[in-house]
């Protein structure tokens, strides 16, 4: 079984370790239909072909040297782990061209490899990623989704997006948007100021129950729906705002399709043409602050007190670095909008039918015990298991108030290749 190195914990969370120099690997380039370009590397067991392949993919996290991969082909399985077009780029990410980057993917393992089963992996924001997309899949053209939230292409009915054999929700989002409009600051009251508060709405105000971590925090009832409230008000204030931007960029594009275009001036013209291209950037400030990350009494579980960002949320909602915080208005829309983007798992989890297996670790700080029994419930799967890893946080390290139990991987790839290979042969 693969050992993971002693350092694992301060690596990159979703690498694994040295790798079995037997197992081949093939680095893959690929060409979506609109030819975005995606890549990954495809690996193999040192002999044979296995007839079963496990695609991994998120949405612009490095997924090509996932830590499950050494397990999947110790267990006698290809396993092929994908980097979208967005790699490293969420601030103009459209989820609809994803779901082309994934049909790309699956086209090539089934036609080109010639796999028999595919079995789609959505770890994190993986999860609402391959929902949606098989969702979409499943959906007859004609009656996909025609343009992002945004507007503008693809139109999914435009495109074959091949249809996979099984699916694997391991620490998954309920959709990039519903998680960032969970953990918005609710005390945000001016959007192009990142300090401006109401200290009524301050979840980092001692008056509100705040203590600095890693005491924990307690809110009261009516203070957590107030809360809730003012979140959900505050994405839709961000969506209009977006919704605004990409207007004015349509006017220049509406005068540059006028006839009387080509005779204005240059300076009409040249001003029309680059605002038509030009995106305005939006800055999302203070995305770090859900209440659940301090009141551990908010759905229960074996997580610490802190966030997958930061042990001090409190202090990371003001840093650089954070979900969404520089983004496109259509980027906004698609990805990160809990009101707007279509990539909800509630949504699109009860057109997923084929066998799946929902997996969450319980001391994980972002996706919480209710999140993941809640997609178990949403999927329309005949076939359908739910399951939690004890001592585990978001990434599948030792975590929480179980870590004592070691590392969870082992645990969790013997439940993922035992599930997959009753319903999917490996070789």
């Amino acid at each position: 079984m693969p050992i993971a190195p002693a350092d694992y914990q301060a690596r990159y969370p979703i690498d694994f370790g040295d790798i079995d120099p037997s197992i081949r690997q093939r680095p893959v380039q690929l060409y979506a239909a609109d030819f975005g370009k995606s890549r990954g590397i495809l690996y193999m067991p040192a002999k044979g072909k296995p007839r079963t392949v496990v695609i991994m993919a998120h949405p612009r996290a490095d997924f090509s040297t996932h830590y499950s991969v050494p397990y999947w082909v110790e267990a006698g399985f290809a396993a092929f782990g994908f980097n979208t077009r967005y790699l490293n780029n969420d601030a103009m990410m459209l989820h609809e061209n994803l779901l082309l980057d994934l049909a790309a993917g699956i086209r090539f393992l089934r036609e080109e490899e010639g796999f028999e089963k595919i079995v789609m992996l959505g770890n994190s924001g993986g999860g609402s990623l391959f929902a949606y997309y098989d969702s979409q899949a499943r959906t007859p053209k004609g009656s996909r989704i025609v343009a992002p939230p945004g507007g503008g292409p693809p139109d999914l009915n435009r495109f074959d997006l091949p249809t996979a054999d099984g699916y694997i929700a391991l620490a998954a989002h309920p959709g990039q948007g519903m998680v960032l409009m969970s953990c918005l600051d609710a005390a945000v009251v001016d959007e192009s100021d990142p300090l401006a508060s109401d200290s009524a709405l301050d979840m980092y105000d001692e008056r509100n129950g705040f203590k600095t971590p890693p005491a924990e925090s307690r809110y009261a009832e009516d203070f957590v729906e107030r809360y809730r409230a003012a979140q959900l008000a505050r994405c839709a204030r961000i969506d209009t705002i977006a919704r605004r931007h990409i207007a004015e960029a349509g006017t220049g594009r509406a005068a540059m399709r006028a006839p009387d275009f080509a005779s204005s001036s240059a300076d009409n013209r040249n001003y029309m043409a680059r605002r038509a291209m030009a995106p305005t950037f939006m800055i999302v400030y203070r995305t770090q602050a859900n209440l659940n990350y301090l009141d551990l009494s908010i759905d229960p579980s074996e997580r610490a007190v802190g966030s997958i960002i930061s042990p001090r949320p409190d202090l990371a909602n003001y840093s650089p670095f954070g979900l969404g915080r520089i983004v496109t208005p259509d980027a906004w829309l698609s990805t990160w909008s809990g009101l707007s983007s279509y990539a909800k798992m509630a949504s699109n989890l009860p057109k997923v039918t084929v066998p799946t297996l929902v997996v969450g670790a319980n001391g994980d700080q972002d996706i919480f015990i209710s999140d993941v029994r809640g997609e178990f419930e949403a999927s329309c799967a005949s076939d359908k298991t739910l399951a939690f890893i004890e001592g585990a946080d978001h990434f599948m390290r030792a975590g929480g108030t179980k870590a004592h139990l070691g590392d969870p991987r082992p645990r969790l790839m013997k439940l993922l290749t035992e599930w997959t290979r009753e319903r999917f042969p490996a070789a």
